[in-house]
Order: structure tokens, then sequence, then C-alpha cells
């Protein structure tokens, strides 16, 4: 089936529904999203959203210095002040969305602080603000009548001129996308979404690793998909782990523990309930996130123990309970009183920092291609994210992205000439379990060699593996009827597996090297992975 639409949306976060929002003024637009809508890392943010609003202590310019100091000096100056100026107008446009921000006594917000921030500028709805944001912004969408909402849809692959029969490289000029294939997972079949306009919003890849905070659905789709069709991805070894998860083995995606613990007073201890952040930075608990990540984890390996803790229980009990509802409600259900006890806590992998690569209006190297959220790279983040500058910078781009798409989508047109889908002679896998065991493997390897501090040797032996892995899923796909199970599997990009990183030492997060010490062509490399072999013309 084919579909026509002025703008395709793929992905149901904040990012792609403020888009969707923005642009449905001017045309008809197709939200797509491989589960339901709820499933978003949207829904999962605890903490809140960073900006300028107390401007009796608080200024743009502290925003920005914090900004650049948390990414270690490797953010683009542009995109900071960018995100950190145009924030407030976007907080307003959420308000008139219906999102619901914490107020004190005297009608003003609550503000937050955490780590890596110079003043409390946080705004949070209790402890759960991502979810609060994406309830509100679900209900506008649905209530809009310009958007359609595609649910269980998966998009397989974006069109571009590959499709009409052309050789596309990464030095092919003037690359454009027509739309996407899409899987409709209720009845198996691949439509064709031809769209004017195409906006890449499907979030990160933390679900490539074994221990996470993510969702499941966080698989890396949009950049794989965009990497494939030749378009430039950049700043992809920037994985940001957060340092404090809710220890408890087995559960997937792990447990967060909001940055806001620590700005309201936590204290990180080691088993032994000895402090131990004054070893590592004068910030002590509220150093920024790579510096934390870095200290458990070297915390942990030198005493041989396998998480640390963090400690409010020296604050009053009720004001933990008003401000941290929902932590406080899980810790008491797996028996720890967060009041009374010191809660486990260990990193895991949080948030992707690169992505694919965008201008400031989020016009990615492809042609009416835009990416938004945690899939592109803005260049805000540098090589560690601020804690809660993640859905501002969502919000803001979104914004720019709905701009320059409305202004220029009346220069484009459909092309009625893109090939259906063609899977013939294919079949369904006979063993599920080969894609399952790839599954955990990849978990594992990541988790084990590409995590908070990495070596050569390390990545070395991970590329190894992932090259096998990718070899054998490449095969499978060849032969198979397409599904969401074998799409999601992480696909052989340098990136992806970390190989960027050029030092023996150097961490996940932050490193402390000028930026030229990067290796951007290791993210620029032709890719081996051939786009749709089915998608013959004829």
């Amino acid at each position: 089936m084919v579909r026509k639409y002025d703008y395709l949306v793929i992905g149901s976060g904040v990012a792609g529904m403020s888009f969707a929002l923005k642009v449905a003024k001017t045309g008809t637009v197709a939200l797509v999203c491989k589960s339901k809508m709820e499933e978003a890392n949207t829904d999962l943010a605890q903490g809140g959203v960073a900006t300028v609003t107390n401007l009796e202590v608080d200024n743009f310019d502290k925003h920005i210095h914090d900004t650049m100091v948390a990414g270690d000096w490797l953010s683009d100056p542009e995109a900071v002040k960018k995100v950190v100026t145009e924030a407030p107008a976007q907080i307003q446009e959420l308000l008139r969305w219906g999102v619901d921000f914490d107020k004190n006594e005297k009608g003003e917000f609550d503000l937050h602080r955490e780590g890596g921030h110079s003043e409390f500028r946080i705004l949070h709805h209790a402890d759960n603000t991502g979810h609060e944001i994406q309830v509100s912004l679900i209900e506008t969408v649905k209530n809009n009548p310009n958007i359609d909402i595609y649910e269980d849809h998966f998009a397989v692959e974006i069109l571009t001129q590959h499709h009409l029969g052309k050789i596309v490289t990464r030095r092919t000029p003037g690359i454009e996308c027509y739309g996407a294939y899409v899987l409709n997972q209720e009845t198996g079949e691949v439509d064709t979404f031809l769209s004017r306009v195409t906006l890449m919003a499907t979030g990160g890849v933390g679900s490539v690793y074994h221990s996470t905070s993510n969702p499941l659905v966080a698989t890396g789709d949009g950049i794989a998909m965009v990497y494939r069709a030749k378009g430039t991805v950049q700043d992809m070894e920037f994985v940001q782990f957060h340092p404090t998860t809710l220890y408890h083995p087995g559960d997937r995606p792990a447990f967060l523990i909001t940055e806001a613990m620590r700005g309201y007073g936590g204290v990180l201890r080691n088993l032994a309930g000895e402090e131990f952040m004054q070893k590592y930075d004068p910030r002590l608990s509220l150093a920024p996130r790579d510096v934390v990540a870095r200290a458990i984890d070297n915390e942990m390996k030198q005493r041989g123990e396998d998480h640390v803790y963090l400690d409010v229980t020296h604050k009053d009990p009720e004001e933990t309970k008003h401000h941290f509802p929902n932590i406080y409600k899980h810790c008491l259900d797996l028996g720890i009183d967060i009041t009374k006890e010191y809660i486990p806590v260990v990193p895991a992998a949080h948030y992707m920092c690169g992505g694919i690569k965008v201008d400031l209006n989020a016009c990615s190297s492809i042609k009416r291609l835009y990416a938004v959220g945690e899939c592109s790279c803005t260049g805000l983040h540098g090589g560690n994210r601020l804690a809660s500058n993640s859905l501002i910078e969502a919000v803001v781009y979104a914004d720019a992205a709905a701009k320059h798409a409305i202004e220029h989508r009346n220069e484009f047109t459909w092309r009625e000439d893109i090939p259906a889908w063609d899977d013939a002679g294919t079949t369904h896998p006979e063993e599920m379990v080969l894609i399952s065991q790839s599954e955990k493997e990849v978990g594992e390897i990541m988790s084990t060699y590409v995590g908070i501090v990495r070596s050569n040797l390390r990545l070395d032996r991970a590329w190894n593996r992932l090259d096998i892995l990718y070899e054998e899923t490449e095969r499978l796909f060849k032969t198979s009827k397409v599904s969401r199970r074998i799409c999601s599997r992480p696909a052989r990009c340098r990136a992806a597996s970390a190989s960027c990183a050029t030092s023996s030492t150097w961490p996940t997060s932050s490193p402390a090297r000028p930026r030229t010490a990067r290796n951007p062509a290791a993210c620029t490399t032709p890719s081996t992975i051939p786009l749709n072999p089915r998608a013959r013309t004829t």
C-alpha cells in the first residue's frame, strides 16, 4: 500500500510529537511509532527540563557555561546558545499543550538542581516529568485532525535515489529522502510512505547494552537507517552512562534514580558506608554524570563490589516522599525504605550524545530529512550531556525543524516512481533462537568491552565479535521476511561499536582530549550494509 503525506514523522517522543503538532497547521502528518505511543524514552525521563527562569540568580551565560563544562568543551557553542536562549519560549509552548510543572506555595516554579548545574533551574513534575510531558502531548496529538497515528508500525528504511536504481555513496551529492518503507506489524506487510518532508525522531541506542535505563525500544533504528542511506553520523563514541540506576539484578531496563536526588542532597557511599566522591571531584556527588559514573565504576573495581549506595536518610522523610513519590514507592515495593535505608545504585547506559549530524535547523546531510531528539547530533552535548538538557533540546530543535520544513515543503513533491517492497523468495525464519541469541551477545559485548572506560584492546575485541554477528544477521536478513526483531539488531557501523575512540584509556563520556583527537573518518566510511535488496526496479 502507498500512503502520501506532507510530513512523515518517525518516532513518538517529545521530539516527534512537538514537530508534528507544529507542522500539522500546514499539511497532513503521519506519525509512525514501532510500539505504542507511550513507549518512548521521553516517558521514562524523571528529572526534568533545564531552563533559565529565576532571573534573580540565574542567566543564560551561566547555563551556557555549565553546558560547555559538562560537555568537556567539545560542544558546539552555537548549538548551546540556541538551546539555552530559546528554551523559555518552548517551555511556554509545553505549558500551552497542557504540561504541568510543579510550583511552590508562592505559585512559582519549584526548581530542582542537578549535577553540573550551578543554579536551581530544573522544571519538573514530581519525579516523573517525562511521563507528564508524554501523556500531555499524546492527548494533544490525538485531538489534532491533521495527524494520523500509526502505532505498531516499524520503519525499515528511508527512501532515496538508491531505490530508483541509482548508486548512492557517501560522496554522492544531493541525496534526498522521499519517505520510508514501513512494516505494519499486525499484517506483516511493508507499506510505502511517501512524503515531502521526513523527520527522524527515533531516540537512542541504550538497548544495545545489557544494562540500560532506556526502554527496550531504544535500539538505534533511526541512526542505523540514516547511516545505511549514506547520511552523516557523528560522535557515536560519546555514550553517557547514568551513574545511579537501581541495583536490582534481572531488571531490564534498569530503574532510574533521578539526578535530582543528588541535587536534593543525596550522598554517594561505598558498601562500607564511606563517602568517596571527595577523592574524585571537588563538586562531590553533584559533579557531572560522566565524572560520577567513572568514579563509581572505579570504586566498584577497586573494592571488588557490584554496586554503591545513594544515601538520603539524613533528609526529612516526608519531604523525600513528596519530591520523589515514584522512586519511594518503587523501592518500597522491593523492600527498601529510602527514608531509612541506603539505595543500592549502579551506572547504566543512558544517553547517546552523538547521532545523525544536523545543523541549526535540524537538517541532516540528506535533503528533505530532519533529525531531532536523541537520534540526532546537534553538537549541544559534546562529550557528555548536562543533566536535563535533552528534553529542552528536543523541543527547541523540533521548533527549528518545523519552521524550516514549513518554509521549504512546497519546493518538494512526492516521488511516485518508488517501487513497492519486494520480498519474493524470502521466508519466515525457522529458528527465532538465532535472533534471540544475537541480541544477548550484542548486549554482553557492548557492556563488557564498550562500557564506561574503554581500551583499544577491548574495542578491538568488540569489533571482531560484532563483525561476526553482523555477517550472520545480514545473511539471515536477506533470506527472511522482514520483521521488527530482525531489523532492530545493531548493524556493523564503526561508530556503533565505538571504535571511533582512539585512546587506550579514554572513557566513554567527556574524554579530556582536544576535539582534533577524534577520528571522524571512522563514522563516515562507506557502509558495508546494503540497503533493501528486495526493492528491485523493473
